[in-house]
């Protein structure tokens, strides 16, 4: 039989390919390079978290496949619309755009490739289409036509290169209509509808009680709605949240901290319900001061809803303005004033907090009720110091650490029973440890606080996070793991807990399982720190994905030394030796005193075996760094 020892299937086929890619490398070799790599991680990653996979991927040109031509469909126009935002920030003659076809075929496999006209045709489908566009075939749109919120414009029967037959095409508008030979049908898609319907009946029944209130606060018009098919990320199944910077009205810049703290504490009490997916901190801060409108802040992480709101603070009295806005509406679908005073603060938050959930579901109402008893502090000056004690941690230098860890002391001089104080006191300790130094004198210290702390309670998830950080420090990697296993169970969406249990694995050992995590918290902090690329790319370079390991690590716009380092790694293990060096010159620019010894003894302190602390230093070895 001519198919004897093949596999036969039917299959959603996408091909990509760049537009005058020949004329870019003319141009600029390096800068094209550099785009392309930056590029193709784009779109392996919307590929993977739109369950596609990746077959080949030679040159300008990427080739995948999907069981579902709904997810094709997503994914290319989620490609699509992440490169135009990528290109907005180039040159008109640096931007690199792609074509994509999509065909719905029957194909042969052998092993990992698949051969056979259904390929062939996805590819001359993809020269059908417009830069920046996307072309799929008849039978690709016979099963997305009623499932998608998009249109189609149908281009006919095409005869197209080594294909007998004609091919009906249909090119994808990306609007919510669909043309077929140039006349409405008038078709529109349901879409998806993500939220169940207890949570609208919530909203509704909450949105009423809020109406007096609504016209005694100055009621604001609707706002331009956000656009479900232009988000960034596809909406998660479960209700999605951004809680915005609180605004300062106080008058007093150096009363900012105080919003921030706000705005924070009510982000990390919505993050510790599993129900909920609640955008980090840092994301969200990321649109402080930001005069964008609500629907391009929606668009941009991917959320339905927004809360926002002002404090203004005046001696003991402090007033919180908080409101919720459902993005996909358009609207303001609760409102809140808060007088108190200020020794109430945790009950303000606590207050705002279990409002929000409550709209969003009643099933979460019936757990935050419980969760977020707190006890009142007994001094608010403690609070006050803790707040500016964590505004000087978070400006990551050994001066400013100096001066939050003085403050935290003196919230505890104040209030010897404010736990967050002794977590942050000892985190300070830990930093200088982790970063600078690895004296065994700073790490003590950082454990002493924590056993301080761990006297107070420990169902709180800094405190979990810092002692698996400590257990590291002191190789205990199995009290590291449960650590930080009860870390993330006491708050599952806080990204930077899961970015960090990642890093925790590949010290343990299993790096192929940190890759998924560090995914998933990037997905929950869209404008995740520069270093949690390092932490992908460190996870592929264990896993031996080298490849991979340099795409995430180029597609960063500064490179520190650890970045350098990987690079230099993952080049050698390539076997590009010359990329390797450029590097590992780049290392000794920034410390000269590097060496593959100063290398050993830092892994030595964080990696559980010497199979995983000896990669790495192979690979610095090969790229040629001094003993």
């Amino acid at each position: 039989m001519a198919d004897e020892g093949f596999k036969r299937k039917l299959t959603a086929i996408l091909s990509a390919d760049v537009v005058g890619y020949s004329r870019l490398m003319s141009e600029n070799e390096e800068a094209t390079v550099s785009t392309i790599t930056s590029y193709r991680e784009v779109l392996r990653t919307l590929i993977q978290q739109n369950n596609g996979k990746v077959l080949d991927s030679p040159g300008d040109n990427l080739l995948a496949e999907f069981v579902s031509v709904v997810d094709a469909v997503q994914c290319a126009v989620a490609v699509q619309k992440e490169i135009k935002a990528r290109n907005d920030e180039l040159p008109e003659n640096r931007r690199m755009q792609f074509r994509i076809g999509i065909n719905l075929g029957d194909v042969i496999q052998e092993g990992e490739r698949i051969y056979g006209d259904g390929v062939n045709i996805a590819a001359r489908l993809e020269g059908l289409s417009d830069p920046g566009g996307i072309c799929i075939s008849k039978t690709a749109f016979d099963h997305i036509e009623s499932k998608l919120p998009y249109g189609y414009e149908f281009l006919g029967d095409q005869s197209v290169k080594n294909i007998a037959k004609p091919v009906a095409a249909y090119r994808v508008l990306m609007e919510p209509r669909v043309m077929v030979s140039g006349e409405s049908r008038g078709k529109k898609s349901a879409g998806k509808r993500r939220t169940p319907i207890l949570i609208g009946a919530v909203i509704l029944f909450l949105l009423a009680l809020a109406i007096g209130i609504w016209h005694f606060f100055a009621r604001r018009p609707t706002l331009e709605p956000a656009s479900e098919d232009k988000m960034a990320y596809p909406l998660p199944d479960k209700p999605s949240i951004a809680v915005l910077p609180f605004v300062n009205l106080s008058g007093y810049p150096e009363q900012e901290y105080f919003a921030d703290a706000i705005s924070e504490n009510i982000t990390t009490e919505l993050s510790r319900f599993e129900h909920l997916f609640v955008i980090a901190r840092h994301s969200a801060f990321f649109y402080k001061g930001s005069k964008k409108k609500t629907k391009e802040i929606s668009q941009e992480l991917g959320v339905r809803y927004l809360l926002e709101g002002s404090v203004q603070r005046s001696d003991d009295q402090v007033r919180i303005i908080a409101q919720l806005i459902d993005a996909i509406s358009g609207e303001h679908v609760w409102t809140e004033k808060f007088d108190r005073n200020i020794s109430n603060i945790f009950e303000i938050q606590d207050e705002i907090t279990m409002t929000v959930v409550a709209t969003l579901a009643e099933k979460i109402w019936q757990v935050s009720a419980k969760a977020l008893t707190k006890k009142p502090l007994s001094s608010f000056k403690a609070w006050d110091y803790y707040l500016r004690g964590r505004a000087h941690y978070t400006k990551w230098s050994k001066q400013e650490n100096v001066k939050s860890r003085a403050l935290f002391e003196k919230a505890i001089e104040l209030d010897q029973t404010l736990l967050l104080a002794y977590i942050w006191l000892a985190w300070t300790y830990y930093i200088d440890w982790r970063l600078w130094g690895f004296e065994s004198e700073d790490l003590d210290k950082a454990e002493a606080w924590a056993n301080k702390a761990v006297t107070f309670g420990e169902n709180n998830s800094d405190l979990q996070f810092l002692l698996s950080r400590i257990a590291i420090g002191r190789s205990r990697y199995d009290a590291a793991l449960a650590h930080m296993d009860r870390a993330l169970e006491l708050n599952p969406n806080d990204a930077e807990i899961i970015s960090n249990y990642g890093l925790l694995l590949i010290y343990v050992g299993r790096s192929e399982e940190s890759i998924p995590l560090f995914k998933k918290a990037m997905r929950l902090n869209p404008h995740y720190r520069p270093g949690w690329d390092t932490f992908l790319g460190s996870g592929y370079y264990y896993t031996k994905r080298y490849n991979e390991a340099v795409e995430v690590i180029v597609r960063k716009r500064k490179l520190n030394i650890s970045d350098h380092r990987l690079l230099a790694a993952s080049y050698a293990q390539l076997g590009r030796l010359d990329k390797a060096r450029v590097h590992i010159k780049e290392v000794l620019k920034i410390n000269p005193q590097y060496s593959l010894s100063k290398v050993r003894a830092y892994s030595q302190k964080l990696f559980k075996n010497e199979t995983d602390r000896e990669h790495y230093i192979e690979g610095l070895r090969k790229a040629g760094l001094p003993e």
